[in-house]
This record gives C-alpha cells, sequence and structure tokens, in this order.
C-alpha cells in the first residue's frame, strides 16, 4: 500500500529523506506543469523555479499545517516563486518572447485550428484569469484550493473564472455560431 502525503510529510520530519523524495516524484510534475503555465512555455525558467519550490519545502516543511492538500501547499509556494521571479523580470520581456515564439510557428492544420485559436484567446486574458483557468482545468483545482494556492478569496477565484469564461466565449464565438 501506498503511504499518504500526510505520512509522508510525518517521516520526512522525522529526517527521512527518502520519504520527502517520494513527494518530490509525486508532485514534480503537476508543479512544473504549473510552473510552466505560468512562464508561458519557459521550460529553464520553470525547472528552475520548480526546484526552487521544492527546496523551500523541505526547509518549510515544519510548517505544513496540514489545512489543505500538500500539493495545494506545493503549488503556493510555486506561485510565490514565480511572482518573485516576476518582479525580477520585466512582464514585457516575458510576453515579447513569448509572442516571438508564438510568430515562429508555421500555420497550423486545420485539425488544430480551434487549439491555436484558443491559445491566442487565452493571451488576451489578464494574467490572474489565465492562472485561475489553468489551476481549475488543467490542474483541476477546486475553487477554494485555488484560493488557497494563490492567496485570493473565494469571491476573486470564482469572479476571476466567470469573467475569463465569458471572454474565451466572446474571442472564441466563431467556433459555435448558435451562440
Amino acid at each position: 500500500m501506498t503511504p499518504s502525503d500526510a505520512t509522508l510529510v510525518t517521516r520526512a520530519l522525522e529526517g527521512d529523506r527518502d520519504a520527502f523524495g517520494e513527494l518530490v516524484l509525486r508532485h514534480q510534475s503537476a508543479v512544473r506543469r504549473f510552473l510552466r503555465h505560468l512562464a508561458r512555455g519557459d521550460e529553464a525558467l520553470a525547472d528552475d523555479l520548480a526546484q526552487d519550490t521544492f527546496v523551500q519545502a523541505w526547509h518549510r516543511l515544519g510548517q505544513f499545517r496540514g489545512d489543505a492538500a500538500f500539493a495545494t501547499w506545493l503549488l503556493g509556494i510555486a506561485h510565490n516563486h514565480w511572482r518573485n521571479a516576476r518582479r525580477k523580470q520585466r512582464e514585457v520581456a516575458l510576453e515579447a518572447a513569448h509572442l516571438d515564439a508564438l510568430e515562429t510557428v508555421p500555420p497550423a492544420a486545420t485539425a488544430s485550428d480551434l487549439r491555436q485559436d484558443l491559445a491566442q484567446a487565452m493571451q488576451r486574458l489578464d494574467p490572474d484569469e489565465q492562472t485561475a483557468l489553468h489551476l481549475t482545468y488543467q490542474q483541476g483545482l477546486s475553487h477554494s484550493d485555488i484560493a488557497t494556492v494563490l492567496g485570493w478569496p473565494l469571491g476573486t477565484v470564482k469572479t476571476h473564472l466567470a469573467r475569463s469564461k465569458e471572454k474565451l466565449r466572446t474571442l472564441l464565438a466563431a467556433w459555435n455560431p448558435s451562440t
């Protein structure tokens, strides 16, 4: 039987580094996927931030209270690292690099036109709206877990999700002419 995250945290706090290693193995994909979303595909930055996330988690493991899932706690740390990195780098530079990457992609085949249009529509959303959507649909988090990860009130999460869905509905109206 596989031990729970709570059991592994307890063992790690008792000095079992292998237990923490198991936690890293369990959650590294989700943390990296979340950070890649935030870093707009910059895998090197996302990987650096993921590493920083797990180093900080190891050092602050004693502060994990268990109020939320361990994965939610980790994503909160990852989000904080992203915000700190964003402060250090001008967001304009990140957006310009992302737009340059979009321009070098060859035209998409008909089957992937919707995916391309969705990606472009997502870029027109506010970063907070993009993040809320990513955590909901890519990470599968509940509204309350998103509030915990981002440090937002629950109402703010719901507002960002509602606004982003409405904006996407408008931006992608050509794909659903019945609306």
